[in-house]
């Protein structure tokens, strides 16, 4: 039997979200993103889930929790697939906040903010 430590089980929990080769994809609109800080680490989400930066997750206002979202970086092309977990941002003139993780994939962690485009994956 082999002993799983306890940093071991947390990163099964973190593990990143893909694009699957058949998944259909709605466009959801363009628009400003930002990222959760490191200061939200452990917070309850509103899907009542720990939020954890080096997660592939994100908060939107209406969309369903659970549901997967490709998230691109207009200035780069660069792309993420993350998962709704939470609700917000509630930055004026924002339409999605992602995990610092996401935010490293896309190339927006050092901005803070970048323009993206957004499609829902079915």
């Amino acid at each position: 039997m082999f002993k799983i430590g306890r940093s071991l089980a947390l990163s099964a929990l973190a593990l990143p979200v893909f694009a699957q080769a058949g998944d259909s994809r709605s466009h959801i609109g363009e628009g400003m993103a930002s990222y959760y800080g490191a200061e939200f680490a452990g917070s309850r989400t509103a899907n009542g889930e720990r939020f954890d930066p080096g997660g592939m997750t994100a908060a939107h206002r209406t969309l369903a929790f659970h549901s997967r979202v490709a998230v691109t970086n207009l200035s780069n092309g660069r792309e993420v697939v993350v998962r709704i977990n939470d609700r917000g941002p509630w930055g004026r003139g924002r339409i999605i906040d992602i995990s610092h993780a996401a935010a490293k994939e896309i190339g927006m962690h050092r901005t803070g903010t970048a323009r993206v485009r957004l499609e829902l994956l079915d």
